[in-house]
């Protein structure tokens, strides 16, 4: 099952290079959706991943502009590598998941769960210094600033 994983994950990455629309990389928002071959890329919003970037949780372990946890490495997009790959994003997420499954479970007593949208969102909004620029502890609901408390 692993190896049907990481083989599925590299066919994904391999079929986003052919389906991103010109000048997609440069602008930092992928509009509409891509097509190929029954594959459909999402569009990539950083405006709704800022707001899923607190309300998931990701921000009680991650921190942007200096806002959330240090108990893993921060999202600022001035450290992300560009023009960016969002595969090789999620390829490191998924290379991390054990570690940030076991925190999710201790920090917020269970796992992230995200739609392949919601991923492509906060992906969008890791990579956007714009975006970024906005985020600010009054993005973090109530619900998650109390797993925030305390450390």
């Amino acid at each position: 099952m692993q190896r049907f994983q990481i083989v599925s994950v590299a066919a994904m990455a391999a079929s986003l290079m052919l389906v991103l629309p010109a000048g997609a990389q440069q602008s930092g928002t992928m509009q509409g959706s891509g097509m190929m071959g029954g594959l459909v890329m999402p569009r990539m919003d950083p405006v709704a991943g800022r707001h899923l970037f607190a309300s998931k949780g990701c921000v009680v372990c991650h921190s942007i502009n200096g806002v959330g946890g240090t108990d893993a490495p921060n999202l600022d997009a001035s450290t992300m590598k560009m023009p960016m790959d969002p595969f090789d994003f999620a390829a490191k997420m998924w290379h991390g998941a054990p570690a940030m499954i076991a925190m999710q479970n201790n920090e917020l007593g269970a796992q992230i769960q995200f739609t392949g949208q919601e991923l492509a969102d906060i992906i969008a909004f890791v990579h956007d210094p714009m975006e970024q620029k906005k985020f600010s502890e009054a993005d973090i609901p109530e619900s998650i600033k109390k797993h925030m408390e305390g450390d």
